[in-house]
């Protein structure tokens, strides 16, 4: 695709969507690791790994899916329990950095993932239409967010990510 993908701080976000579409977006959230393998399947060591100038190797960027998972899962719990605001998010993006993705096995990573995605999926099945349009004020965005608008954003993440890595391995083979 001749079309460099757009930064994620760039992204703009309409949230005007009805709540009963929570399983919809539950089920892009699934997808993802099965759409992360089949991207690296057969993607050699040396392209996964290749640095990037100014940005992440592609086994970084599936790193990064890692690192940010357990900010879903905070925010989940905060909304269960009725929080005002969510827990903002690292920014600076310390986990990712200090994981060091690219020293690790890529079967190990997209396993981690694989199950920390599980994780969250299991608890985003149990819930209801209620907790789904529950709101908490989102920090970066500055304005308040559903329940379920936040796992648009996360699945949107997940994309913007997956995009970002078809694009690198295509620019390398």
């Amino acid at each position: 695709m001749a079309i460099d993908p757009l930064p994620w701080l760039e992204y703009r976000w309409s949230f005007d969507f009805p709540a009963a579409m929570l399983p919809a977006i539950v089920t892009r959230l699934r997808g993802t690791p099965a759409r992360l393998e089949e991207l690296l399947r057969d993607a050699p060591e040396t392209i996964r790994q290749r640095p990037a100038a100014g940005g992440w190797s592609v086994q970084e960027h599936a790193g990064h899916l890692v690192a940010v998972e357990p900010i879903w899962q905070v925010r989940l719990s905060e909304y269960l329990a009725g929080a005002a605001a969510l827990t903002a998010a690292d920014m600076g993006n310390r986990r990712t950095e200090a994981a060091e993705w690219n020293n690790h096995p890529l079967a190990e990573v997209l396993a981690v993932f694989r199950s920390a995605r599980a994780a969250l999926v299991a608890c985003l099945d149990a819930l209801t239409l209620e907790d789904a349009e529950r709101t908490a004020h989102h920090p970066r965005l500055d304005r308040p967010m559903r329940l379920v608008d936040m796992c648009l954003f996360a699945a949107q993440h997940d994309d913007h990510h997956l995009a970002a890595i078809h694009e690198r391995l295509g620019s390398l083979t």
